[in-house]
């Protein structure tokens, strides 16, 4: 498995950072562009946080991990400078969208800006140890866990007291969001909100009976059978999964890990198009059809995440499954996700079968972050094998 280290270092350092350095930078007013086409022009100015804030983490990380090159510490502050400046409300939320500017478009209704702003200020903390990055840091996070309960706040248009849902993207972020601010949380503060969390993950939304992963429980805990309820996203399951594992490794918890490990190839088995190859956007746990339009997409972040799963349980165990998986998933990826024609950046969105359904790089929800953190990822978990 180690040429595969090799492979994804390559594509990182020689394709895909050269892609965002080239043509991400907003040098007049600051943060990134994200709006790319697949020659990496600009078709849209407006600036969404979660994705500026991807990027300085992604430079920050690249600084931290791969080298300490000036351009790479320069083009996390280039956002982080941004996002400082223009990207919080007054109570000190992150607005989920400005123009180019830095003016508010959207207003902070997705908490999910404040969780990647948090881990941005985290990074650029541990590359540049300014205590303003780390406070800025702590009292996102604070915010976050005080949002938990109701994380849109007065912008939740869901009438709760009928039907109050809870969703897995929140438990499954504070996974991974949690371990990247220990060095500002400490150990303490880690145990307390990863515990609650993993709990939560395996004993309510993890359902024992069918071994799959739903992505909307109700309040107290209990499936509801309507097409929230019922939907499956076998892409976030596994990107828990890997969290997970790597809380289990931390704590020494070789049953936490084995069960993570057991929990994502379930997602996989039952996401994989066996049809086209590739793994489904969305699923309904009955086999109803899904309320998504989009449900039968391949999208890149899917199946790059699974890729970083299966690497991980690969240097975990050297298990055989986790090789077989990892290269079809691999092959699958490789062979449709990137562009071979120019190089750079991945596109991100195919049809079911297998086709570029947008011939874009980067957009409103798709910038720096899934294919370089995945590259870095699986490159920096595998280089140790022969």
């Amino acid at each position: 498995m180690k040429h595969y280290a090799e492979i994804y270092k390559r594509e990182l350092l020689e394709e895909v950072i050269p892609f965002w350095e080239r043509h991400s930078p907003d040098t007049q007013y600051g943060g990134y562009f994200t709006c790319l086409t697949d020659k990496g022009e600009v078709y849209d100015t407006d600036k969404f946080l979660w994705l500026q804030a991807r990027q300085v983490w992604m430079f920050s990380k690249l600084y931290q991990e791969v080298e300490p090159l000036v351009a790479w510490k320069r083009m996390a502050q280039l956002g982080a400078d941004f996002l400082e400046k223009q990207g919080r409300d007054q109570e000190g939320n992150w607005y989920f969208s400005l123009n180019q500017k830095g003016e508010p478009l959207v207003q902070p209704y997705n908490i999910f800006s404040d969780c990647f702003a948090a881990m941005a200020f985290g990074a650029l903390f541990q590359i540049h140890p300014e205590e303003r990055y780390a406070e800025i840091a702590k009292c996102t996070f604070e915010n976050i866990l005080k949002r938990q309960e109701n994380p849109k706040g007065k912008y939740n248009k869901a009438y709760t007291r009928t039907r109050e849902l809870q969703n897995f993207a929140l438990p499954m972020i504070l996974c991974n969001l949690s371990l990247e601010l220990e060095h500002i949380l400490g150990e303490e503060q880690v145990e307390k909100v990863t515990g609650s969390v993993i709990e939560l993950i395996l004993n309510k939304f993890y359902q024992e009976e069918s071994g799959l992963v739903l992505e909307n429980i109700s309040r107290n805990g209990q499936f509801i059978d309507t097409f929230e309820g019922r939907l499956l996203n076998p892409g976030h399951a596994i990107e828990a999964m890997w969290f997970i594992m790597n809380l289990g490794i931390r704590k020494k918890d070789n049953a936490l890990v084995e069960k993570a490990e057991q929990i994502m190839y379930r997602q996989l088995e039952n996401g994989w198009d066996e049809k086209h190859g590739g793994i489904f956007y969305f699923m309904d746990i009955k086999g109803y059809p899904p309320q998504q339009l989009e449900h039968q997409l391949k999208l890149w972040w899917v199946h790059l995440e699974t890729l970083v799963a299966l690497a991980k349980t690969y240097a975990y165990n050297q298990s055989p499954t986790a090789k077989m998986w990892f290269e079809k998933v691999h092959h699958y990826t490789w062979n449709h996700f990137r562009d071979k024609e120019r190089g750079g950046e991945w596109y991100g969105y195919l049809d079911r079968q297998g086709e570029v359904s947008l011939k874009l790089k980067g957009g409103k929800w798709k910038g720096c972050f899934h294919v370089p953190r995945a590259l870095l990822e699986v490159w920096k978990t595998l280089e140790k094998f022969g």
